[in-house]
């Protein structure tokens, strides 16, 4: 039978490695096209065989998934033709072959019918060469997504094999995306030309991956993995093992959404004072908690059917993904403004399309959750509020506000003046919007510095054997002038 398309595997390089079948196609073939003609098989073609290659493509393509669809096009247009087309890739044609698998398909929906004449792949010549086994749990990277990406996509606790590091600026662009997650001197190989007379293992460093002088269009990274539980789907199995009924942690056991209710909001302020002290390490392992917090919940709902940690992952991906459109759908924007207005629209519509369109139709400050703080939510009723024009004209405005407000305070009757108070803070909540930072870190950076103060004070006065209820209060100020002299100078 004669196929419109015979996808043919070239094997990793050393001809000797080339399959019984696809010899025999090299043999009663009198032409052959290939995705690119830099493959040491093609050396050891039969002389007779025409050869003619895609290599052209490359110079002009605007980038490689433009390469790779006038690669498909030109295929399935010659498969068109009386003799069909044989057409030729490294390796095999369905494995770290982006053109083999979508000529399939679009052969499938025109009728065309395709022969596929496997070869041997790059990774048996590869983990030949790092004489390791990657089963279960190597991961298979292609370099082009890694380099396009800002994370790595693979799990960093399981080893990894990246492949397609064909140049140095290749190299580099894997390294820094792997860099966001891996440290600089993480021990990595650099495998090249496996397959052939010339395979060799490069044993470095990953922050010179890049300054290696043997990368070429056969080079591949093998990547080790990190230590244990430094993934995320390991963590979610840590939780699951704490809530097994048969294996796990009574505590973790008796636990529900409505028990975790404070556990949550102490972690959060745990991760905030954290922040306020300017402690990496210590906001490192409070983040570390909160996540337990969020995972914790996650699998508990898993558990009760409700929803999984994919969901929740999922729904808050695509979440920022539709509100973020002037990033991953190309909208122009101008200004900071122009993106709020915008989240808002998205965010009504969002709502109507879950049939809770009454919910804001009654009042945009809804979405103000009433478990803030009170001086947040004070500052968040008010930003709401002033997207829509309910807000003064200029700063002048606020401040004719507050010294209102503080008159009515000095003036008010003993049975209103801690309303009066309030209305004094929430003016004050929304001077500091208008100077466009947080009324609440502004209080809780105050908070912090009246700490240091304070201790200052205490300290000094125990130096000088003294006891605070026993000194006056100039003494003391004396002791605070001091200590905000320090606190300039630090």
């Amino acid at each position: 039978m004669t196929h419109a398309i015979t996808l043919l595997g070239l094997g990793p390089g050393d001809p000797d490695q080339l399959t019984i079948a696809a010899r025999r196609v090299l043999q009663e073939s009198t032409e052959i096209h290939l995705r690119t003609r830099q493959h040491p098989t093609v050396a050891a073609f039969p002389d007779r065989l025409a050869v003619h290659s895609f290599d052209g493509f490359y110079k002009t393509a605007e980038s490689f998934e433009a390469l790779y669809e006038r690669i498909v096009a030109a295929v399935l247009d010659l498969a068109r033709r009386p003799e069909g087309v044989v057409y030729g890739v490294p390796g095999h044609p369905l494995i770290a072959e982006t053109t083999g698998p979508e000529i399939l398909r679009r052969a499938a929906a025109a009728g065309l019918s395709v022969r596929v004449v496997g070869g041997l792949s790059f990774l048996e010549p590869v983990f030949e060469a790092l004489a390791i086994d990657p089963y279960p749990q190597t991961a298979l990277v292609d370099a082009f997504d890694l380099a396009r990406g800002h994370v790595p996509s693979a799990r960093p606790d399981r080893p990894a094999l990246i492949a397609q590091i064909h140049s140095r600026q290749m190299a580099s662009e894997v390294k820094l995306t792997l860099m966001a997650l891996y440290p600089d001197e993480h021990p990595v190989r650099l495998v090249h030309a496996a397959g052939t007379a010339s395979a060799f293992i490069e044993d470095l460093e990953l922050w010179e991956i890049d300054r290696s002088d043997r990368i070429g269009l056969l080079t591949s990274l093998y990547l080790p993995p990190l230590a244990e539980n430094t993934s995320f789907e390991s963590f979610l199995e840590i939780v699951s093992r704490l809530r097994d009924p048969d294996e796990g942690c009574p505590w973790d056991q008796e636990q529900t959404h409505l028990s975790l209710r404070p556990h949550l909001l102490e972690e959060t302020y745990e991760a905030l004072d954290a922040l306020d002290r300017e402690a990496p390490e210590d906001l490192a392992e409070e983040l570390g908690d909160l996540l337990f917090q969020v995972v914790f919940h996650a699998v508990i709902a898993a558990e009760e059917g409700t929803f999984t940690m994919a969901n929740v992952i999922k729904g808050i991906g695509d979440k920022l993904v539709r509100r973020h459109p002037h990033v991953f759908a190309g909208l122009a924007v101008e200004g900071v403004y122009e993106i709020v207005r915008n989240w808002d629209r998205l965010k009504a519509e969002e709502k109507q399309a879950k049939g809770a369109a009454h919910e804001a139709a009654e009042s945009i400050l809804n979405a103000v959750p009433g478990g803030l703080p009170a001086l947040a939510q004070a500052s968040a009723l008010q930003r709401r509020a002033s997207r829509t024009g309910f807000e003064w004209p200029d700063v002048e405005g606020v401040f004719e506000k507050l010294e209102e407000e503080l008159a009515e305070l000095r003036s008010a009757p003993e049975g209103e003046r801690e309303s009066e108070l309030g209305d004094v803070l929430f003016v004050l909540a929304h001077l500091a919007n208008w100077y466009g930072f947080s009324a609440e870190d502004a209080l809780r950076e105050t908070n912090l510095r009246f700490r240091g103060r304070f201790g200052f004070v205490e300290r000094a006065a125990k130096a000088a054997g003294r006891e605070l209820p026993e000194m006056t209060l100039d003494e003391m100020n004396a002791l605070w002038e001091q200590a905000k002299r320090a606190n300039r100078k630090n």
